[in-house]
């Protein structure tokens, strides 16, 4: 049986930079994020921000924050393999926008500060989803969710289910200061960029790695 890394010096100062990068970020980044919160008030009737609850660490529930990029009127589907496009009819004009430049998730770093979230690891899902996971998929709820993870830097929702789940749970028994550097540096050239999401599968990229749990 393997046994989870605990890793408390890691655990203890990615918890300090993400207090740090977090604070810094909400403070310099005030003003644009004021902007976007008048402009989605005046041009959406279900209000600036989108809360929801998700699944956290060890499947504590929390209220995740971010702009709303979606019409007041869609409805979530908790299928984890309904991909939600930039060209969906659901998604606004303004929204698009948002989406492209990821700037739709910037008031997560409000989750960070809190401690709900980290700046890396696996992206949090709903409660439906996190109820149905079996042990494996569980596995990605040891560590804290994180605003962006090696599942999206390597193809995020353009992987299948069962292949973000594995990215997943790689970082969990891989995580290191060098694994979440490398994240956050390619998340930031990506946005960038403007890049497509570039889609890497598990296997090819660790073949035979035999992955806790299964």
């Amino acid at each position: 049986m393997t046994v989870f890394p605990s890793k408390p010096l890691y655990s203890l100062t990615k918890r300090l930079f993400d207090l740090l990068a977090a604070a810094v970020g909400l403070l310099v980044l005030s003003p644009p994020l004021a902007v976007l919160y008048v402009a989605i008030a005046l041009t959406n009737t279900g209000g600036a921000l989108f809360i929801q609850k998700r699944g956290g660490r060890n499947g504590r529930l929390f209220e995740l924050v971010k702009f709303r990029t979606m019409r007041s009127e869609h409805v979530h589907d908790p299928d984890p393999s309904v991909r939600i496009t930039d060209q969906d009819a659901g998604v606004t004009r303004l929204g698009r926008f948002m989406r492209k430049g990821k700037l739709d998730e910037l008031p997560q770093l409000w989750n960070v500060l809190t401690g709900d979230m980290s700046l890396v690891g696996p992206r949090p899902t709903v409660p439906e989803q996190v109820a149905a996971y079996n042990d494996f998929q569980r596995q990605r709820l040891l560590v804290s969710p994180g605003i962006t993870g090696l599942a999206q830097i390597n193809g995020g929702t353009a992987l299948s289910w069962d292949e973000r789940i594995e990215w997943d749970v790689y970082y969990v028994y891989h995580r290191s200061w060098r694994m979440d550097l490398a994240i956050l540096l390619a998340t930031f050239l990506a946005v960038l960029r403007g890049t497509e999401e570039r889609v890497r599968r598990f296997d090819q990229v660790h073949p035979g790695e035999q992955l806790p749990g299964r």
